[in-house]
């Protein structure tokens, strides 16, 4: 049995197929975690959320930025972005079963000692605090008040953490570090206006897994959402999102069994991918 990560594939099913056959992956003997942002912006949205559905048991996927944009589409609360390719989606004839099982998936886990996220985590929080706080808002997301929430779900303040938060302002904060962050403050406070390198950081701001004395130094933490972060495996940080949709590559990490302290003992599978949109806009 392997047990895998792939990065952001965003709608792009054929790239999806081509990874699979790469990594010679059987569902009765591996496993497969997408790191988010498995719809939007690709060509073949529908046929990956109707792939992980027929994968249950073998494959599982975390809530990212553009999973929770097409809930939010699909219940009234946002208008389709003009980039957006989820129109299959919400035409299909299994459309409700779909948009189910994506509101049924996790915003983090842990698996063998490494945490999982889409976007971030603020430097505030241990592991067990973002576990704790995406339970939370994944309690909320399958509740039966699911659009009164997404309508709440939005906006950029509160831009940091304080336990004192409550209700949609504590909720929207944890959406926003899981989800959307790349950059922050020493402090914790958030960015989201900056999407380019690392190395383009705002003044004052530093990638998020940079900040000094961050609580979560020394769990490996895996992540996709960051394109143009480019491939990035240091010790405690796995970057996944390696710009499918983009022409960039789709990437998968195979993870060992056992629990491992060193993130660059991972091994790395990537693809080729073609391009399905030209990078620009959105979120």
């Amino acid at each position: 049995m392997a047990l895998y990560l792939i990065g952001d594939v965003q709608g792009c099913d054929g790239a999806l197929q081509r990874l699979l056959d790469e990594i010679a992956f059987s569902p009765s003997r591996d496993r497969l975690i997408l790191l988010g942002d498995v719809v939007n912006r690709g060509p073949a949205s529908l046929a990956v959320l109707r792939r992980l559905q027929a994968l249950e048991g073998a494959a599982d996927a975390l809530l990212g930025n553009h999973d929770l944009h097409l809930l939010a589409v699909a219940a009234g609360v946002r208008p389709p972005h003009r980039k957006d390719t989820l129109d299959d989606i919400l035409s299909a004839p299994d459309r409700a079963a779909l948009l189910d099982w994506l509101r049924q998936r996790p915003l983090a886990m842990s698996l063998h000692g490494w945490l999982l996220v889409h976007a971030g985590v603020l430097p505030q929080w241990s592991a067990a605090q973002v576990l704790s706080l995406a339970a939370q808002v994944q309690a909320l997301l399958r509740g039966p008040d699911l659009a009164d929430w997404l309508h709440q779900m939005y906006g950029n303040q509160p831009d940091r953490w304080s336990d004192e938060l409550q209700g949609p302002a504590r909720w929207r904060v944890i959406v926003n570090a899981l989800t959307r962050l790349r950059f922050c403050t020493a402090e914790g406070v958030m960015e989201f206006a900056t999407k380019d390198s690392a190395a383009d950081a705002p003044a004052g701001y530093l990638p998020w897994f940079d900040v000094p004395g961050r609580r979560c130094a020394g769990t490996p933490i895996a992540f996709g959402h960051w394109s143009t972060l480019g491939p990035l495996q240091r010790a405690d940080v796995l970057a996944l999102d390696t710009g499918c949709v983009w022409g960039g590559q789709l990437s998968a990490a195979r993870l060992p069994h056992t629990s491992v302290a060193d993130a660059r003992q991972v091994e790395i599978i990537r693809i080729p991918c073609p391009q399905a949109q030209t990078p620009g806009g959105g979120m």
